[in-house]
């Protein structure tokens, strides 16, 4: 697995983890909506961690500066 995730990106997907999670947790957004979203977050912050995101590998994508 080669990083695709750059620093900006892992920032960006953590702050919309806390959000959701917060929206859903404080009432906010509720029922099916509301589990999409804690789903989504825990994708986001999964990624966010590892530094790679499969959806970036099949579209060949990446936000990792190149390495020398």
């Amino acid at each position: 697995m080669t990083t695709n995730v750059g620093s900006f990106d892992r920032i960006l997907r953590i702050v919309l983890a806390l959000v959701f999670a917060g929206l859903y947790f404080s009432g906010t957004v509720t029922g099916t909506v509301g589990l999409v979203l804690v789903i989504l977050g825990a994708v986001f912050l999964l990624t966010a961690v590892l530094g790679w995101c499969g959806l970036y590998t099949i579209f060949g994508i990446s936000t990792c500066p190149v390495k020398k």
